[in-house]
């Protein structure tokens, strides 16, 4: 369904009854990203939400350059979702891009937080800290701050980079289907102007806050992911100030909610009735 919002309209599906669960996409994808953990969350006896972030998919693509997509403007988003469903208290799941939103929602909103699952991309301090080998591997993140330069190497030879780039996505074809639509691909990359400039990335280390007051935190990293070592997650840790459990998925790529369904499902469903 859709769900008109102060700026935007948002591609939103939710399902299932009992305590609510929040997951939350990344680049490039869309709600669809989480349908086998829909499936076993709403079995289990939770009620899953699950947007589409303004700038993917069938949400809406604002104008006003990367400003319109800065981190703050999706925790905004989500807020104003939760809100519209009467949400009080809420299970984050994050992935990606999907995981700093959480993050920044959980600090903005701490007692309302159950509990907080970080997929793929732990604390940005962790990341920062992981030393050389994340730097290289996350060399496409100043690629994709240069405008016009990063769309046009991306979308060149019917999307052949970008196709490469996502070699292990199961999905890939369906998801880079939506990016020709006239906007859509530099609508995505602006998460990436807005939030990650390259003075966050490399800059002088500015103080960063912890995931917030006492909340559980649980992080999964998957042993084939080309974009993040295992030292940029279990780093999240140090940034910690309630329970932290670190789970490693093996024979999994970035998206390992598509590659491992079962496992990230038992691992999610263990952590969730753990924590209310």
């Amino acid at each position: 369904m859709r769900v008109q919002l102060s700026e935007v309209a948002l591609d939103v599906e939710v399902s299932g009854e009992g305590p609510a669960v929040l997951l939350v996409h990344g680049f490039p994808d869309s709600r669809h990203l989480w349908r086998g953990q829909v499936e076993a969350l709403t079995a289990a006896g939770f009620r899953c939400v699950t947007p589409t972030l303004r700038g993917f998919g069938a949400s809406d693509r604002p104008e006003g350059g990367p400003a319109a997509y800065h981190p703050a403007k999706h925790v905004g988003d989500l807020l104003q979702l939760l809100a519209l469903l009467d949400v009080d208290r809420v299970h984050l799941v994050g992935h990606d891009w999907g995981s700093g939103i959480v993050q920044g929602l959980a600090g903005v909103v701490p007692d309302r937080v159950r509990s907080l699952s970080l997929l793929s991309v732990g604390h940005l301090a962790a990341i920062r800290d992981a030393g050389w080998e994340q730097k290289q591997r996350s060399w496409y993140m100043l690629l994709f701050q240069l405008a016009g330069v990063a769309e046009d190497w991306l979308a060149r030879d019917d999307f052949a980079q970008l196709r490469e780039m996502l070699a292990e996505h199961p999905d890939a074809e369906a998801v880079i289907e939506p990016l020709r639509a006239p906007g859509a691909l530099t609508a995505a990359l602006d998460i990436y102007r807005a939030g990650l400039p390259p003075e966050v990335q490399f800059g002088a280390d500015l103080p960063l806050p912890p995931v917030p007051m006492t909340l559980p935190v649980m992080g999964l990293w998957s042993t084939g992911d080309r974009f993040l070592t295992e030292r940029s997650m279990t780093g999240t840790a140090a940034h910690v100030q309630g329970s932290w459990r670190y789970e490693r998925v093996e024979e999994a790529g970035h998206w390992l909610q598509l590659d491992q369904p079962e496992r990230v499902n038992d691992l999610l469903l263990s952590f969730l009735k753990e924590n209310g």
